[in-house]
């Protein structure tokens, strides 16, 4: 079963919810937080990336930054205000992307859960971002980033929600980038509507946010079993038929001393390869950008008995493309290799490769949820930036104080 939990959330008031909400602290560089923020003091980014009001050569992770965080984000309770809920509730929480349209269950999740594996991982933690996160949680004494999660569709609480948005919502605005946020606060009859449904679920995946997940499980061990709040972690759960992948492309640096008509011809000598469109048109295929040329690459089946994280296509790029002729290594750590997620899509591909930045660019056909789900069913791993779910929630209009 998947157990939510009513919490008292801090939230910021309708007034300043807009100038709170900020991208989550994992997708943004220090600079490019530094650019959101600017000009906007409530904005979330000062705790989830304090640094960035620091001087630029300051170690991320010095007390200084975590001193920083717990500064202001008193000052922000204040500023905002933050309200804390007299009462424990759930959330609903709409995301909406142009036509495409979410809505998810904002509550608080079982730890134990996570660490039983009733809520599945497809993606290894690095403990340099688990100590980060950890540390975050425990000197602020607070949840300040949801988890990503996702469960097998329920017709019955997709009728409970749709219900619920009928009613006035408590936040609703549209961010910067277009994405329209809307929230509503569940009242308790809904609450345990929505608790008992859930409970029926007989699993929760992890989406997005593997190292905030791994971070609460340290953190309730660093603050101890009696504070009962960090036995459960700030999470929304969306419908797996709601949620939205997109590509996660790559670039390459340089051609292993190759020019671009050899590389070309080698390639073409193991694979398929014609002139095609910037986006691959089914699984399967890559798109390529080379020498000012977008080429569709068929890539080959992979063997008989091979697993499902290894059947991806980012697999079977880097098995049979990267290594083989590029000489990418693990991808975790060669500098040859970079990655392009999500809404930026293939123009910067393009860039990247017309300034010199990058040699070849390759452009991905986005994998499917339930492979996700297969994956991690299987106790596999999925390859790193394999996924790019959009759009993304904001931190700070839901936090759970633990």
């Amino acid at each position: 079963m998947a157990s939510v939990f009513p919490f008292r959330a801090l939230r910021p008031t309708p007034a300043s919810a807009a100038s709170v909400a900020a991208v989550p602290y994992d997708v943004v560089t220090t600079e490019e937080a530094r650019q959101l923020a600017g000009g906007n003091p409530l904005s979330f980014l000062h705790v989830s990336r304090p640094e960035l009001g620091l001087p630029p050569d300051t170690n991320p992770y010095a007390d200084v930054v975590y001193e920083t965080a717990r500064r202001n984000f008193e000052a922000l309770k204040s500023n905002a205000p933050l309200v804390l809920e007299d009462t424990p509730s759930l959330y609903l929480y709409r995301l909406q992307m142009g036509s495409h349209v979410q809505t998810g269950i904002a509550g608080g999740y079982s730890v134990d859960e996570y660490d039983r594996d009733i809520i599945r991982k497809h993606e290894k933690t690095r403990k340099d971002k688990e100590d980060d996160r950890t540390r975050h949680i425990v000197d602020l004494r607070a949840q300040t980033g949801p988890v990503f999660l996702t469960y097998p569709a329920v017709a019955a609480i997709n009728s409970v929600s749709d219900r619920i948005a009928q009613s006035s919502p408590l936040f609703d605005f549209a961010a910067a980038d277009g994405v329209r946020h809307t929230v509503w606060r569940l009242d308790a009859p809904e609450a345990a509507e929505i608790v008992n449904l859930l409970a029926a679920v007989p699993l929760l995946y992890i989406a997005d946010g593997h190292h905030r997940a791994a971070s609460a499980s340290r953190a309730r061990r660093q603050i101890g079993g009696g504070a009962s709040e960090a036995n459960t972690f700030l999470a929304v759960a969306f419908p797996h038929d709601q949620m939205q992948v997109l590509p996660y492309n790559r670039t390459v640096k340089d051609l292993r001393g190759s020019r671009p008509g050899e590389f070309l011809e080698a390639l073409s000598a193991t694979h398929q390869v014609s002139p095609g469109p910037a986006s691959p048109a089914r699984k399967g295929e890559v798109s390529m950008f080379l020498a000012g040329h977008w080429y569709t690459v068929a890539l080959n089946a992979p063997e008989a008995g091979a697993s499902a994280s290894a059947r991806l296509d980012v697999s079977l790029l880097h098995d049979q493309i990267l290594e083989p002729l590029l000489g990418i290594g693990d991808v975790r750590v060669d500098k040859r290799i970079d990655f392009l997620g999500g809404a930026r899509g293939t123009s910067g591909l393009e860039r990247a490769v017309g300034s010199g930045a990058a040699a070849v660019a390759f452009s991905m056909f986005p994998v499917d949820v339930s492979d996700l789900m297969t994956i991690s069913d299987a106790g596999d791993i999925m390859p790193p930036k394999s996924t790019w779910f959009e759009p993304k929630l904001r931190d700070g209009l839901l936090s759970h104080v633990i």
